[in-house]
């Protein structure tokens, strides 16, 4: 017998959901509220909510009139949803398999926001659960809408495919992965999604067509399969009545047939004044076009008849004239929270290794990649609200992702509208200059010192979005001119850097923003060239501090921290410090530890901790203790909140970039004072302990960077409590689980833990012995795995290595099987002392079993015929110990080897001389 609720918590639940969205009482809501966290304990509580909200009408025990149950459904689905996304995995067998047997009834609704409501669920579902703990869902909803039995109401047929396209957003590797027998559910699916946009409904047409974008992109073999048929009902559904698959229709063709008719169709559509929506995708068009290298080589013969639309919709409309030329100095208001975006914490990059190239592999915290456009909506699902839409006023150019951005990425620049009698124009033309920055660099770039100074007037414009977008502009180009001869600098790069700071300061808090954007930006592209200027920066950026209010300041924290980054000690001159410390101390008095402003704080003060060195050491200890001190509430909260469910979890980003301050504390500290500050600190390394554990990858990411410089700056503090956090350090290599689920962020934590593994066994030495076996065990399963991650498996190799220092003996029985994809993996890192450190290590292993490397001897010597003289001469003893090490190596083979010379002919020629040379052989 199916399961049935009992009366009485059916009515109580249904009347506390309906009171949960009761916004006349708050009492009464929040009561309710409570009353439903407790509810979370009963075991059936999902199957309860599943039936609340499945049922169109009002059970006999619920007393409620139909508007109030529409309310206590509504509530009853976001709850059943959010259970499923936090707890699926624990959830009772019994409750998911009620769940999804009545679940579907939902698409049926004749409401369209409970038929959303229902595909949430079931794509939850899918995605907590996977495909194949829901085989049946795609042919049961493929049948839905494709009215298999004949009798399914139009509503459950828009239902389905509305709930299958969100399964198709969200599972898009997973349709395509490749199962037993060489099985691809979308090889099922595709097919049906393009026999569903001939369905005589629109909506359905739509939504396949939605559903079918989703995949054409990456043109899978399903895709390919069936491109015949797409690219025909494509055509066929080009002249569709309704405009949501005309739309449609625009994000599909990025394939090259019949080009000229795609040209026609896009411009035509393009220039429709009756749907903005509809033109704006057939202008993203060109932006599709643009970035794919097959089909961009097609576009050439038809420039003459895109340019000109494009140029038509680079400029404002009247509406938008109308708006903007009402904006005002309001530099001196207060910023209201509805204008004030959410800031979220980024961890500190994983300790990647430099890759072979000379480039770093690490990913640096600045956000001046200023083409991105905003949120992106698509990560809603139906029914839900993004909480921090905002308002239509113009903000950062691109942010605005309107008609103008895609019309203006392929566009050559106007230089006649620069100086044009209307603003709109000189607006439209600094857009066009400021898009085609990247693409057409080349091109533009024997004319920039005739435009520049045209840009560098506008940034006095009496209009304020002129002076907005000239600000973006300009900073696109300012790689050009901070790279030019020091009379070049003077004539451009000067100018154009100090009237973009002279705008930070202006009387229009967008401009400002804008300039600060633009500035850090700047200070990407110039790099180390900044560092004659830092005097003027600072003074500037101490003034801006004085003057923003709560929205810019986020952006100043930015810049500040992308000069610290790129200029590093040329900001620890003493007249420098004394003024922007106090700036940023006294914000950081001001801050709360609760407030999201302390994300871009603490992320500003680890860059700064670092650049200034010792010069941050009086500083240090006020901010340091305030660190751990909201680690150590944090984490106390979490507990709490994981045995409360009454109680709100804490946000994980006060953890991450509490810990990246630490860590860059301890970093710029000489280890004497950075020893002090960690004695002071009770618990520290059980606090750490506990953020190695915590469940949030990038907590996890930021405390195995914090335990590796612990390891270089504070080791002798560290020692003791090497046992209990080897234990957990030794757990987090676990591949397995992160492979499954693809995150970069879980590579980045074993990488992280990796090369804290490396920076300990330089340390500890012999101490590893105890743990060699399972390093050994964990490690090697990281350079044996495919696809893994470069970096990955170079600090693998790294800490493999390290190891070797003081646990050769334990490691060589294992030589013959761990050399092969050592030597490959460590071939792609930088002659660096690490890299010296991992050689010395893996050459005493390779002196306890010399006869292990009988098959990698050469590809080693050939590694080692690469080094860089200097890697031996250097001043400490790691690297006189790497030359000595390989002398011993060398004459281990040479009594070994019967014809050595004949050994090392086995060498490239262009590597056999100079390892002759280096080595003395």
């Amino acid at each position: 017998m199916a399961w049935q609720p009992e009366e009485g918590p059916l009515r109580q639940l249904a009347e506390c959901l309906r009171d949960s969205l009761s916004g006349q009482d708050p009492s009464v809501q929040k009561n309710a509220e409570n009353l439903l966290k407790q509810a979370k304990a009963s075991p059936d509580i999902d199957k309860y909510l599943a039936y609340v909200f499945s049922n169109g009408q009002p059970p006999p025990v619920v007393d409620m009139d139909a508007p109030s149950y529409f309310k206590a459904r509504a509530a009853a689905a976001v709850m059943l949803k959010n259970d499923i996304k936090a707890s699926y995995k624990t959830m009772p067998e019994d409750s998911k398999s009620y769940i999804k047997s009545i679940i579907l009834n939902g698409l049926q609704d004749p409401n369209s926001q409970m038929r959303g409501y229902a595909g949430n669920v079931i794509t939850e579902i899918v995605r907590s659960g996977g495909l194949l703990g829901w085989s049946q869902v795609l042919s049961e909803l493929v049948a839905m809408i494709g009215n298999a039995n004949a009798n399914v109401p139009q509503q459950a047929q828009e239902g389905g495919m509305s709930a299958l396209l969100k399964i198709c957003e969200d599972n898009k590797k997973a349709l395509n992965h490749e199962h037993a027998g060489g099985q691809r559910a979308l090889t099922f699916l595709f097919p049906k999604l393009l026999e569903f946009t001939t369905s005589p409904l629109a909506k359905v047409r739509a939504d396949a067509l939605s559903a079918a974008n989703v995949f054409i992109p990456d043109n899978p073999p399903a895709v390919q399969e069936n491109i015949d048929t797409l690219l025909q009902q494509l055509f066929n559904l080009s002249a569709d009545p309704s405009n949501e698959v005309r739309k449609h229709v625009c994000r599909s063709f990025k394939i090259t047939p019949y080009m000229e008719g795609l040209v026609e169709y896009m411009v035509t559509q393009q220039r429709n004044s009756d749907d903005a929506d509809l033109a704006l995708d057939a202008a993203e068009f060109w932006l599709c076009a643009a970035e794919d290298e097959k089909m961009r080589e097609h576009l050439g013969p038809y420039l003459a008849k895109i340019v000109p639309v494009l140029l038509e919709s680079m400029v404002y409309g009247e509406d938008d004239i109308l708006r903007l030329e009402g904006e005002k100095e309001d530099a001196e208001l207060e910023d209201r929270d509805e204008d004030i975006k959410p800031a979220f914490a980024t961890s500190k990059s994983a300790r990647l290794t430099t890759g072979a190239n000379g480039s770093e592999a690490t990913n640096v915290n600045g956000t001046t990649n200023q083409a991105a456009p905003g949120m992106d909506d698509d990560d809603l699902s139906e029914g839900e609200i993004d909480d921090f839409d905002d308002d239509d006023s113009v903000g950062d150019p691109e942010e605005q992702w309107n008609l103008r951005n895609p019309s203006s990425r392929p566009l050559p620049y106007l230089t006649t509208n620069l100086s044009h009698a209307e603003w709109p124009q000189r607006e439209a033309a600094v857009l066009a200059l400021g898009a085609i920055a990247d693409g057409c660099m080349e091109v533009v770039q024997p004319h920039l010192p005739m435009l520049t100074p045209y840009m560098i007037t506008l940034l006095s414009d009496p209009e304020p979005v002129v002076r907005q977008i000239t600000c973006w502009s300009l900073g696109r180009y300012s790689g050009w001119a901070s790279h030019l001869d020091q009379n070049g600098k003077q004539q451009f790069f000067v100018p154009m850097m100090d009237g973009i700071l002279q705008r930070m300061l202006d009387g229009n808090k967008r401009v400002q923003e804008a300039a600060a954007s633009a500035f850090a930006n700047l200070e990407e592209k110039a790099n180390s060239e900044l560092a004659p200027y830092c005097p003027i920066i600072v003074r500037q950026f101490v003034q801006c501090f004085a003057n923003y209010k709560y929205r810019n300041m986020f952006i100043l924290y930015d810049c500040v921290q992308t000069l610290a980054e790129h200029v590093g000690p040329a900001l620890a001159q003493d007249d420098l410090v004394s003024i922007l410390m106090p700036a940023l101390i006294q914000r950081w008095n001001k801050v709360s530890d609760q407030s999201r402003e302390m994300f871009p704080l603490l992320e500003c003060l680890s860059y700064v901790a670092t650049a200034l060195g010792g010069a941050f050491e009086r500083y240090a200890a006020g901010i340091f203790s305030r660190c751990v001190n909201i680690i150590h509430r944090n984490l106390q909260e979490a507990l709490l909140a994981a045995t409360n469910p009454t109680l709100e979890a804490p946000d994980k980003d006060f953890l991450v970039t509490s810990l990246d301050v630490v860590s860059a504390i301890i970093q710029a500290l000489d280890p004497s004072s950075s020893s002090e500050l960690v004695a002071r600190s009770e618990n520290f390394f059980q606090l750490l302990c506990l953020c190695m554990k915590d469940d949030n990858n990038d907590v996890r990411q930021s405390a195995y960077a914090l335990l590796g410089d612990c390891a270089i700056y504070v080791f002798d503090q560290l020692r003791s409590q090497l046992p209990e956090l080897l234990e957990v350090l030794i757990g987090q290599l676990e591949l397995s689980q992160v492979m499954i689920d693809g995150e970069e962020t879980g590579f980045s934590v074993i990488n992280n833990a990796c090369w804290s593994v490396g920076e300990i066994a330089m340390r500890e030495k012999e101490g590893m012995q105890r743990y060699i076996d399972r390093l050994l065990q964990k490690i090697a399963t990281i350079l044996f795995t495919p696809n893994v991650p470069d970096s990955l498996n170079e600090n693998a190799a790294i800490a493999l290595g390290r190891l070797g220092l003081g646990c050769s003996q334990f490691l060589a029985p294992h030589l013959a099987q761990i050399a092969p994809p050592f030597i490959r993996s460590i071939e792609n890192v930088m002659w660096t002392d690490e890299k010296g450190h991992a050689l010395t290590g893996f050459m005493q292993i390779v002196l306890a079993n010399p006869g292990a490397m009988e098959q990698s001897l050469l590809q080693f010597f050939n590694e080692m015929s690469k080094a860089e003289r200097s890697l031996f001469n250097g001043p400490t003893p790691g690297h006189t110990a790497l030359w000595d090490t390989f002398q011993k190596v060398i004459e281990t083979y040479k009594a070994m080897i019967p014809d050595f010379d004949a050994f090392l002919a086995g060498l490239p020629a262009q590597h056999r001389q100079k390892f002759r040379d280096l080595y003395g052989v």
